[in-house]
């Protein structure tokens, strides 16, 4: 175990990111495994991940669009709320599947070394799977109601990438913290549980009065999911620009601190988990 834990130590920023170059193979196993293992046994298979947000996106549309009758930027309100559940069901299960990743994968972690990165940002992207399939939902929402993006659908990429920042700084926090204090594992849910509705997913933010927007801003997943609406939606779904640099921020300083403190703790991990 010594012998492991100088071994971990002694590695240079320069030659860990060659090992994670070099245990990449271990990266797509990881992955794969956790999406076949997702599903397996499950009567409806890869379904649940439409079933999930499609229902979601029901309830809010009928609790936000019909009875409070909430302004909809110009689209339907099915397509508003969709659009930000893309995003927040993506952070959300990232949250929830990186959380857990190092304990479910303690008797690896324990036995040989490999970058400890590698399991928690496989995570990520099983949960970016789920993000793709309930994907084909706003396609069919689109067919359904002839809606057409306009040109800003080409920046979607940027804000997908934004999206996974946050995704991957938060999990990193959380994968961490898991190991050393095991009630996190109570604590995520509540934290999913309360993000869901502290951010602009039923609604949209240009709702929240002006002097509370950059305050609210500091919620990371508001700029996330302004900017889904602003690409997909286009028309009146416009940025806070001020707002949407503070959210940008939180979520750089979640992935740089998440990395910085997830390289940190990774030496303990063997002998704590």
């Amino acid at each position: 175990m010594a012998k492991k834990l100088i071994i971990e130590a002694g590695r240079t920023e320069r030659q860990y990111l060659q090992d994670l170059w070099r245990y990449r193979e271990l990266f797509y196993f990881l992955a794969w495994r956790d999406i076949l293992v997702r599903y397996k046994q499950t009567v409806i298979g890869i379904a649940w991940a439409l079933i999930r947000p499609f229902l979601t996106m029901v309830v809010f549309t009928i609790v936000f669009g019909k009875l409070a009758k909430l302004p909809s930027d110009g689209a339907p309100y099915p397509i508003l709320v969709f659009v930000a559940m893309l995003p927040w069901q993506f952070f959300a299960n990232a949250l929830a599947e990186c959380s857990n990743s190092l304990i479910d994968n303690a008797n690896l972690i324990s036995k040989v070394y490999f970058p400890r990165l590698i399991v928690p940002a496989s995570a990520v992207i099983v949960s970016f799977v789920d993000f793709m399939i309930s994907g084909m939902i706003l396609l069919a929402l689109m067919a359904f109601y002839n809606f057409i993006p306009s040109w800003r659908i080409l920046t979607l990429p940027l804000f997908i990438g934004i999206a996974f920042a946050a995704a991957i700084g938060g999990g990193l926090w959380l994968s961490a913290l898991n190991v050393q204090y095991r009630d996190f594992r109570y604590i995520v849910p509540f934290i999913v549980q309360f993000g869901l509705y502290i951010s602009p997913v039923g609604f949209s933010s240009s709702i929240v009065p002006p002097q509370w927007r950059l305050l609210y801003s500091l919620n990371p997943m508001v700029g996330v999911i302004d900017g889904f609406r602003w690409a997909i939606i286009g028309g009146k779904a416009e940025i806070y620009g001020l707002g949407f640099m503070v959210s940008i921020g939180i979520v750089v300083f979640l992935l740089i601190s998440g990395i910085w403190y997830f390289r940190r703790m990774e030496r303990t991990f063997a002998d704590i988990i």
